[in-house]
Order: C-alpha cells, then structure tokens, then sequence
C-alpha cells in the first residue's frame, strides 16, 4: 500500500515509515493504517508550532539575561537552551536557522559560565569535559534516529528497538551505537541473530538486516569529536 509520508517528517511519522510493511516488525508485515499516519502527521506538526512559540520566547529570555544574573539563572537558560536544541533535531521540517541560533546561544551562555569559573582550574577542567560531550552529543543528534531513541517520549518501544536498528542507514546505524554501551551492544546483536534467524525459517530475505548486525558487531572506531 502506498502511503503517502512526506520528505521531512516528525518523530512519530518516521517510526511509522520504518514499521510500514516491514518484516522486521511484525510477520507477516502489517501495513501502516492512513488514519494513524494522518495523525501522527497532525502531532508532528502541532509540536512544531509549540516548538516556534517557546522557541521565541526562549530567545527573547536569552536576550533579556541581565549582566549580573546569577548562575541559577545562567545555568537554567543554558539547560533550555541545550533542550530546545535536542528537540529541533529530531522536528518535522527543516530547522536548521532554529539550531544554528541555538547553538550560537549555547556557546555565549557557555563562554560566560567559563569566565565565572575564573582560573579555577578544576572548574576549568570539568567545563572542558562538558563541552566535549555536548559536542559528541550534538553530532550525534545530526542523525533523527538518535533523536528519536533520545527524545522522552520516543517512539521506538524496547521491542521496537532491535527492529529499528538492523532497518537504519548505515550512517544512522552507527550514531545510535554510540548511545549504547558494550554489554548493551551485545545484548542487542543477540536479539538480532534470533530475530533474522526466524525470518529466515519463514524465507524473509535478511541480507540488507544481516549487514547491519554485522556492523553492529564491528568494533567501534574513533569518532570525530
């Protein structure tokens, strides 16, 4: 059944394109129903328009922020800020002039914080190591599916989880295996072999599934910081 999903669609939207008519999930394959695709377009797009009017009002704060404003204050914008950032990731549409103010933001509210810190150099320290996770995190979030996996309401169930992952590009594949630890990788491979060995008793062609769970089980290379 052809469907028809749209060229940048929302959190919901897109875990309903991996499901449709996929062996993976369900066999036989279960067709995604027109009703809950229209209404997933319809939550998709109403959280964007919630995004756009805390999005402004967020600015708005930011440029209201008093010199002297406390690091309560700094620290809780700062906090949205980051937060606004992870869900224009993984938004319906095309956001980018919405992260790129965000991220702009974000490096003004960091740089003041780190001259709060003074010389400090503990303090300096442990700015260093979080700015080096918030930009491992924000490649990562470059991928919508570790968006979705990371959002708190995401759409991918744990039964979901393995299903997501051998169906993933294999660019999205490995930015969501660094959200994940050793052991946990290995429990999901696990998964994997069991599901596609099912399939496969039933005739299901594997071959693209395979070389995912054979990318799983690659060691992880270095990545780009």
């Amino acid at each position: 059944m052809e469907l028809p999903f749209t060229h940048r669609p929302g959190r919901r939207e897109r875990h309903l394109r991996r499901r449709h008519e996929n062996p993976l999930f369900a066999w036989p394959p279960v067709s995604v129903e027109p009703l809950n695709l229209l209404e997933a377009q319809k939550a998709d797009h109403e959280e964007i328009e919630a995004f756009r009017d805390s999005f402004r009002d967020l600015v708005q704060r930011a440029m209201d922020l008093p010199p002297n404003a406390g690091s309560d204050q700094v620290l809780a914008l700062k906090e949205d800020l980051e937060r606004h950032y992870e869900q224009a990731c993984g938004l319906a549409e095309d956001h980018t002039q919405e992260r790129a103010a965000l991220h702009r933001l974000i490096d003004l509210v960091a740089r003041a914080v780190r001259r709060a810190a003074g010389s400090d150099p503990l303090a300096q320290a442990e700015l260093d190591d979080e700015e080096q996770a918030r930009t491992i995190h924000f490649r990562l979030l470059e991928q919508p599916l570790v968006a979705d996996l990371l959002h708190p309401q995401s759409p991918v169930s744990p039964d979901d989880l393995v299903p997501t992952l051998l169906t993933a590009a294999p660019s999205e594949l490995a930015a969501a295996l660094e959200v994940f630890d050793h052991h946990q990788v290995l429990a999901l491979v696990q998964q994997g072999h069991a599901l596609l060995s099912r399939l496969e008793a039933v005739g299901v062609d594997t071959r693209v599934p395979r070389e995912r769970l054979l990318a799983m089980m690659e060691p992880p290379s270095a990545a780009p910081s």
